[in-house]
């Protein structure tokens, strides 16, 4: 058991002496802000004395008195109004990290309460390339999916494809009126990718010139209204002119925004316009909006030349993004794209109808929820069915078939009022004894910080960042290494590039956007898959210098001494691995994992400038030592695969 979860473990039956449920005072167990004051802090004292009326130092000194830490702290210290310091005892630190020596799991326990998740996440629809937005979701939802399993639960990973919406509409469009038949039999994911892009940009050419006029009314109102507020005489009320303030500042952002939309709206008429063959595309495809919405709907409802498209594309397009996925090193337990749920369609509709869940509006069929401005609509007029409706059958699948205990779906952070009327739906349609939770995350940005686009305004490839990433660390892998051969030095670049492309992402907090950048995701310095990757293979260049048998040694395990302090602070670390999993799992944030990995090399290297392994002054140090170092390696590895990165034993 790691510390901080053996720490509250004890506190616990203390701490329900004062209160019937004492979670939110066990949370404020935690690492000590500060290694001087020891290795944990309990501060819940504090909290409970004010919350019962007695001097929180009374409440500290009765908890001290009561926890059985004997065998698990040397030291417990009551400090100012009521704080509470614990340091490990050494002896038990000791133990721990000889037991997880010889662990294969390096002492991280399963967990006592384990559940049935589906981690639902890249979700690309397949008739067009896979883009850097993917990235997100994609790695993210792998690292989730690993955690949950190495920490007991049972985890069933689905790529919700999407194989069957209006995307195929514009590809079967495309195909019939754009094809360019010999390219097609030469290479037709490409083709199809060509003829994607094609329609796109004729169907976005006539929604600009419908959106410009509402988009540029807009602006003037905002403008009009920054005008009215900055004309506002001063009060001298300063929380007034602070909020006259924040207010300007906000609009500010919102007038700037719209200005780039309006841009980018007349770049994409102009682009159509001022092409002579496009333009006259475009004239003699004036109805490719609605074209497309029915064959879209030709497809849905089944007609036999439609169908025979789909079923000759679909192959080439899944194919296509396998080839990405292996690269990354992603496997899905399940597929399960949209068409697998369409024929369920109309009997979510019908269900929800009869139990009064949802009725019809304007034409179209609708459920009511509470706290929402709008309905979720899931039949439109036309019959169609949406998003939304598919989604709704998707956890009905999940729950009845698969028996789930949760489902997290990671999706970009502008799907959130989607997902909060999709789980509130499906409450109240009676699936309500799962977690449901919207693990969203922000946008990759360029430098200018906007969405990551190429220099033509395109949007990324994946699989061109995916080549930019090898190829830059075959650069460096080729300037490091020049004696190995191109072998050697192709799979270096492979593991190199590829994990410092997964872990640049992962390292972020996922709610936030990021700036990309290849210079500082490759960097052998600082918080980076390449200098994690490069610590581990330190310690096996150690290894291999004094030519020991690891193997033998994590059979049969040295004692452990703490000749220096940071020894032992090395140790403390260490035993936190599990910890450190633990926490990813409250919020479901790989970024936790990462940055544990990166202060776990901070303290090493401070061990490797301090303490010789070759010269230590005894043997039984010298193994010591050489445990530590071979425990913080594997447990490099360890936390680098659980995030779907490699390791090397050279770099």
């Amino acid at each position: 058991m790691n510390p901080l979860a053996e720490l509250k473990l004890r506190f616990s039956k203390s701490l329900a002496n004062f209160v019937n449920d004492p979670a939110e005072l066990l949370s404020m167990i935690r690492p000590a802000s500060d290694t001087k004051f020891g290795d944990y802090q309990a501060n819940c004292a504090m909290v409970l004395g004010n919350r019962i009326g007695r001097p929180p130092r009374e409440i500290a000194t009765e908890l001290v008195q009561s926890v059985s830490l004997e065998d698990v702290c040397e030291r417990v210290e009551i400090a100012g109004p009521g704080f509470i310091n614990l340091r490990l005892a050494d002896t038990w630190l000791q133990q721990r990290i000889i037991a997880a020596v010889s662990d294969p799991r390096l002492g991280v326990e399963l967990s006592e309460a384990r559940r049935k998740f589906v981690v639902d996440y890249s979700s690309p629809n397949v008739a067009k390339p896979m883009h850097v937005g993917h990235i997100r979701s994609t790695v993210i939802g792998d690292a989730l999916a690993k955690i949950l399993m190495f920490v007991g639960h049972e985890v069933i990973s689905d790529n919700h494809l999407g194989d069957w919406g209006t995307q195929f509409g514009m590809i079967i469009y495309g195909y019939k009126h754009f094809v360019d038949t010999p390219a097609y039999h030469r290479g037709p994911v490409a083709e199809l990718g060509r003829i994607y892009k094609l329609v796109r940009r004729l169907i976005d050419f006539y929604a600009a010139h419908e959106k410009i006029p509402v988009a540029v009314d807009l602006l003037a109102k905002q403008e009009a209204a920054w005008k009215r507020i900055h004309a506002q005489p001063a009060t001298g009320d300063k929380k007034t002119e602070k909020q006259q303030q924040k207010d300007l500042a906000a609009l500010a952002v919102k007038i700037a925004e719209q200005r780039d939309l309006i841009d980018e709206l007349r770049e994409k008429i102009a682009s159509v316009e001022q092409d002579p063959e496009l333009n006259q595309t475009a004239h003699d495809h004036s109805e490719i909006g609605n074209a497309v919405l029915l064959e879209t709907a030709a497809l849905h409802a089944g007609d036999p030349g439609n169908k025979k498209l789909w079923n000759e594309f679909l192959p080439f397009c899944r194919e296509d993004i396998q080839k990405i996925y292996r690269r990354l090193n992603i496997k899905f337990d399940f597929e399960l794209g949209e068409s697998f749920y369409h024929d369920q369609l109309a009997a979510v509709v019908e269900d929800l109808e009869a139990k009064g869940f949802a009725r019809t509006s304007d034409g179209a069929v609708c459920v009511f929820l509470d706290n929402y401005d709008t309905p979720m609509i899931i039949q439109k007029k036309d019959g169609a069915f949406l998003y939304a409706t598919t989604d709704l059958a998707t956890i009905k699948y999940r729950l009845e078939q698969w028996q789930v205990d949760a489902v997290l779906y990671v999706v970009d952070h502008r799907q959130q009022q989607h997902f909060e009327k999709l789980f509130d739906a499906a409450k109240l349609w009676g699936y309500s004894h799962a977690e449901l939770t919207h693990v969203s995350f922000g946008t990759v940005l360029g430098d200018d910080g906007r969405p990551f686009k190429t220099r033509s305004g395109d949007t990324v490839g994946l699989e061109d960042l995916l080549d930019e990433a090898e190829s830059r660390a075959l650069a460096i892998a080729t300037e490091q290494n020049p004696n190995l051969s191109a072998a050697e030095q192709k799979n270096i670049s492979h593991v190199v590039g590829i994990g410092a492309l997964k872990y640049a992402d992962l390292v972020q907090n996922r709610a936030s956007d990021y700036k990309f950048s290849y210079d500082k995701m490759l960097a052998l310095r600082g918080n980076t898959a390449t200098s994690l990757q490069y610590t581990y293979a330190r310690v096996q260049g150690i290894i291999r210098k004094l030519d020991v048998d690891i193997e033998q040694l994590r059979r049969q395990p040295a004692a452990i001494e703490f000749a220096t302090d940071i020894e032992r602070q090395l140790a403390v670390k260490l035993v936190r691995f599990g910890e450190a999993l633990d926490e990813v799992l409250v919020e479901y944030k790989p970024n936790i994992l990462c940055n544990y990995l990166f202060e776990l090399t901070q303290t090493f290297f401070q061990f490797y400038d301090q303490c010789s392994v070759k010269d230590a002054e005894t043997e039984t140090l010298k193994c010591s030592r050489l445990q530590l170092c071979d425990l913080t390696a594997r447990t490099i590895k360890t936390g680098l695969s659980l995030l779907g990165i490699g390791v090397l034993d050279q770099m």
